[in-house]
């Protein structure tokens, strides 16, 4: 029986980095250390336990979110491998959404990098206490101090090194710990044993006054957070171990202080004091704010206490194919119990009534049968069938449902055509499971060309989704080149009215409706507003009215692409008795919406990417012209070592095979990441040339007057 004692003893932790910062090589080492692998894997030779999927094993990189559970100092870890690359932000999302805690791991050369700044606003919005590890200590250009100082800068957190490097480079051995005042040494002897033995010695005297103003800094810090601590501190009498690392701990949960700890991975130092750490001042299921959920007529908030003999409930927060198995749906239990076999049901889904097959503990794609689940653990079920990821799950119906995850928004699309029939019902289903397990993968038929688009986050993702359907799920298919995914907006205020009237099968139909569309700030959506009097039309009609709205605003104006941000007021609406109906309103509806959007100045809307780019300095005069070509503005530079790193803005469309042209330009030498920033107002010229691509010969202002 899971009793609160157990739970206590859980941490439930996600390892989250910019790319190539070394997230998996930590876990590799975690997972060899703590005994759950009897050997190293290691990314560069595609042998890492959590990079179990062939794409990442040829790419070197992670790109799903693996779990995996291990056992230290007395302590059940339950950790998720997270990728780094922006193009699998999701994954880091919905990790985040039911994790606990998280270790940030961060080069000690690159500091803190642009994944670094999402993962870290990502982590901020769902209140994740981190550790911080900075990595790489025994590479060319290493900092520590550098990199705490980017992280408070920054990242605008409160860094605390709990730790002080002993060496740097080449010659970084270990560490001194602040709390105890030792140092932690792995030598040449250590390392043949892959670094599962290290020595711990006095801090040596060449040391001394650095540790000591190091070890004093820490103490004042923690005085702010402990009355007790700030009286020893101020009488110069001892504190005790116990004392620092109760306050350290509290400190962390509350999101006060972020502790740092510096090793090397790849070179099996640091890794134990980094699992020390997870322990003692990362939370347990106990430690976090109860989960927020909401009642269902209601919409209340109430709080999910961590119970183990409560109400059950729990999140899904990823869906997986697995061959042997099946739908894999993945759980964070917040309250109660549950079995293999027991019957569940789905708030999301309108209370449907689901059966768990088989409870799995997952070891990244190996799989235990448990024979029951608790209050704080992460686990993965089988059986369930129409499930989501964000999808709430109870013992009962009418039960809160508790907060869902949000996503962001395609950017990118590929147009893919399978070769033959058979390939093409097989390509609907794969379409339909990739679309379950990842919700940033959207696959849609376009209704003027028939064509199957598939849309994502960038095109590494999309290259990932082709390569899976052609290689896992062997289906046939040749791809497109990459599209943008346009939106459209408006930029004045126009409105639109619509009469319908028709007979159909000797049934009168009628309903005329009057609409004024306003443009709203980027980003805010869509709004509705009845400014009809109360009862002068049925609640049904009005309900139509709104979803005929959004119908316009999905079929787009301009060239079908959705319209964003519009605020859409009713103004006037009548009906008849016995000749107006749900349809008759949402049809006329339909029409008033487009007539008002083409009559408030309609306009393309392009995405525009955050660049970041580093760069030795004898290429950035290149760089900066081509990204000047590619109607790119340079935002911002700065030195990093000998590193230049240049910030830009630059649309979408234009950057399209630009890691090949960065490569010739540097000789190899500079790199990029790039996210969305925004979606903003593509130029006359942009917008023409889109418009003829779709068939529109009309001129663009001809169209936005409503002459089309």
């Amino acid at each position: 029986m899971t009793t609160l004692e157990t739970i206590s003893k859980i941490r439930n932790i996600g390892i989250v980095a910019h790319i190539d910062a070394g997230k998996t090589t930590t876990t590799e080492r975690i997972l060899y250390y703590t005994g759950k692998a009897y050997k190293m894997g290691e990314v560069h030779e595609g042998t890492a336990v959590m990079d179990w999927m062939v794409q990442e094993q040829e790419r070197g990189i992670t790109i799903t979110s693996a779990a995996t559970k291990c056992h230290w100092r007395d302590c059940d870890i339950n950790i998720i491998d997270t990728p780094g690359h922006v193009d699998f932000t999701a994954e880091v999302e919905r990790s985040l959404r039911v994790l606990d805690g998280a270790v940030v791991v961060f080069c000690a050369v690159a500091g803190v990098q642009p994944q670094s700044e999402t993962v870290w606003r990502q982590a901020n919005r769902y209140k994740v206490p981190r550790v911080a590890f900075v990595n790489k200590m025994d590479r060319t250009g290493a900092s520590f101090e550098r990199v705490v100082q980017q992280i408070a800068d920054r990242l605008g957190s409160k860094p605390l090194p709990i730790v002080l490097p002993v060496g740097a480079e080449e010659n970084f051995v270990g560490h001194i710990d602040l709390l105890t005042m030792k140092e932690y040494l792995w030598d040449e002897e250590s390392q043949k044993k892959l670094g599962a033995e290290f020595k711990t010695i006095d801090v040596a005297v060449e040391y001394l006054e650095k540790a000591k103003a190091a070890r004093d800094a820490m103490i004042e810090t923690l005085s702010a957070y402990n009355d007790e601590i700030l009286e020893l501190y101020l009488e110069e009498k001892e504190i005790s171990l116990e004392l620092l690392q109760k306050t350290l701990r509290q400190a962390t949960i509350e999101n006060k202080i972020v502790p740092v700890l510096c090793g090397s991975s790849l070179r099996n130092k640091g890794v134990q004091n980094l699992l020390d750490a997870v322990t003692w001042y990362l939370p347990s299921p106990l430690d976090i704010p109860p989960t927020v959920a909401y009642l269902p007529e209601t919409h209340e908030e109430v709080a999910i206490t961590v119970d183990p003999a409560g109400e059950f409930a729990a999140l899904v927060f990823k869906i997986a194919t697995d061959p042997h198995v099946g739908k894999l749906a993945y759980l964070r239990i917040y309250s109660g119990s549950i079995e293999s076999g027991k019957v569940v049901y789905n708030l999301t889904r309108d209370g449907r009534k689901e059966r768990i097959g088989r409870l799995l503990q997952m070891h990244a794609n190996q799989r235990q049968d448990l024979p029951a689940a608790s209050a704080g653990d992460i686990v993965a079920a089988v059986g369930l069938k129409n499930i989501g990821t964000g999808d709430t799950l109870a013992s009962s119906t009418g039960r809160p449902t508790l907060e869902k995850i949000t996503f962001p928004e395609t950017v990118i699309s590929v147009a893919i055509e399978p070769k033959t029939q058979g390939d093409l019902s097989r390509l609907t289903e794969v379409l339909e499971a990739l679309m379950n397990e990842d919700p940033t993968f959207k696959a849609k038929i376009d209704s003027e060309t028939g064509e199957t688009l598939i849309s994502g986050m960038g095109e590494l993702h999309l290259e990932v989704i082709v390569d899976r359907i052609i290689r896992e799920f062997n289906v046939r298919a040749s791809v497109g080149k990459p599209q943008v995914a346009y939106k459209e907006g408006i930029t004045a205020s126009g409105k639109g009215e619509s009469l319908y009237e028709k007979q159909i099968g000797g049934k009168n139909q009628y309903a005329q409706v009057v609409i004024v569309v306003e443009p709203l700030e980027r980003g805010q959506g869509f709004k509705f507003a009845n400014k009809l009097a109360k009862g002068t039309l049925p609640a049904q009609f009005v309900a139509a009215i709104e979803k005929g709205c959004q119908d316009a605003m999905n079929d787009g104006i301009l060239a079908g692409f959705p319209v964003v941000d519009v605020m859409a007021t009713l103004t006037s609406a009548m009906f008849r008795e016995t000749e107006s109906n749900e349809i008759a309103f949402k049809i006329a509806t339909y029409e008033a919406m487009k007539a008002a959007m083409r009559n408030a100045r309609p306009v393309l809307l392009e995405p525009f990417m955050k660049v970041e780019i580093e760069t030795p300095e004898g290429y950035v005069g290149d760089i900066i012209g081509n990204m000047n070509s590619r109607r790119g503005k340079v935002i911002n530079m700065e030195m990093r070592e000998d590193i230049r790193v240049i910030d830009c803005h630059a649309p979408l469309s234009d950057m399209f095979g630009y890691s090949t042209q960065l490569r010739s330009l540097s000789q190899g030498r500079a790199t990029f990441t790039m996210e969305l920033l925004h979606y903003d107002e593509a130029p006359k010229s942009v917008t023409e040339r889109i418009l003829g691509a779709f068939g529109y010969n009309q001129a663009p202002q001809q169209m936005m007057a409503g002459d089309n």
